[in-house]
């Protein structure tokens, strides 16, 4: 059942993805906000998938990790490995000044196709 929890993990996950969608619209968007916040969906789906099966969330954003911990629920999950660990390098590098990297507009078109593809493969398990 989808709890109220559950549902607002899902819920900033999709806000994350329609900010994407509204920057990715601009002719001269900068990659690097598509790209964290696609990281940012990512992780909270997976967390709300953790959360719908009752396991605590762990204070983390390491997706790899987030991935492996679904993989103990259901092994299927193993399939989000690569996606996950193509935005994981996002969470840092797009934010920090000193680790600091431009990412390109390709990079956040597929950062953007990363996190979507996360999400149907979540809600495919949950409904």
């Amino acid at each position: 059942m989808l709890t109220d929890y559950v549902k607002s993990w899902f819920q900033r996950a999709d806000e994350d993805l329609a900010l994407i969608e509204v920057i990715l619209k601009e002719e001269s968007f900068s990659p690097n906000p598509v790209c964290f916040h696609a990281q940012q969906a990512a992780e909270k789906y997976l967390k709300g998938f953790l959360a719908y099966h009752d396991l605590h969330t762990r204070k983390i954003h390491d997706l790899e990790a987030l991935v492996e911990d679904c993989v103990k629920i259901d092994k299927s999950f193993g399939a989000l490995k690569d996606s996950a660990g193509f935005l994981d390098q996002f969470y840092i590098g797009s934010r920090y000044p000193d680790d600091y990297i431009e990412f390109s507009r390709n990079d956040a078109k597929k950062a953007y196709e990363a996190a979507i593809k996360i999400k149907n493969f979540i809600l495919g398990k949950i409904k």
